[in-house]
């Protein structure tokens, strides 16, 4: 099963609540919250607060993105706040075993998260503990980039890898995604879409989440 996973960083947040409706009248199921700390990554976005807020305007599963460093120490304010499931950065944890295991002990799902440049091997030991995993195809810190082309042989990668260990663990990808290459990625093995300008920054965004799903599922009848 494929989602298109909106991302309310593109969104605007002076109706944010009324965002969250539109693309929530389209049948996503899920919403994509980016944590930006100003140090590891060159940009600084939202806190518990504002995840609270999007709790109470919405049943959808919240899917919270940590690129802040030492997240073990936020990681309960996040749960306590309302996320569903809670990604960190492979290049972020001293001790990844152990981070994901903190999220999975409150009761959120755990996934693990590389930048573009970090080898699909680095999470060889812990593809049986995570949840999900998220893959950059952009460098973190910005909407509105450009994809990376090599993301796609980095979904097949883990795709083949997940294969065969015989998981189940969803491939997340967030960054540069659009209808032109959506379905090349669906068809390299990707479950789960992040999405966020090509979204909220469309003329109607309930539309363009449609359209998105469509083109989805029919990739899906083609893997390659």
């Amino acid at each position: 099963m494929v989602e298109i996973v909106p991302s309310i960083l593109s969104a605007d947040f002076a109706r944010l609540a009324d965002e969250i409706a539109r693309v929530e009248a389209a049948g996503v199921t899920m919403l994509h919250l980016d944590v930006m700390d100003g140090h590891f990554v060159p940009n600084i976005t939202i806190g518990p607060p504002v995840v609270k807020s999007v709790r109470k305007a919405t049943r959808l599963t919240l899917d919270v993105h940590l690129m802040i460093e030492n997240p073990d120490q936020h990681i309960p304010e996040f749960i306590d706040a309302g996320a569903n499931q809670i990604s960190v950065h492979q290049e972020t944890c001293r001790h990844l075993d152990r981070t994901l295991r903190l999220i999975q002990s409150l009761g959120g799902r755990a996934g693990v998260v590389l930048n573009p440049a970090t080898p699909v091997a680095a999470l060889d030991c812990v593809l049986e503990v995570a949840d999900y995993v998220l893959l950059m195809t952009v460098n973190p810190g910005f909407g509105g980039q450009e994809f990376i082309p090599y993301g796609v042989r980095k979904i097949r990668e883990l795709d083949h890898r997940r294969q065969a260990l015989g998981a189940t663990l969803p491939i997340e990808i967030d960054g540069g995604v659009s209808l032109d290459n959506l379905a090349e990625l669906v068809r390299a093995g990707a479950n789960w879409i992040v999405t966020g300008s090509k979204i909220f920054h469309s003329g109607d965004p309930t539309a363009t989440v449609a359209e998105m799903m469509r083109v989805a599922r029919e990739a899906t009848a083609v893997r390659v």
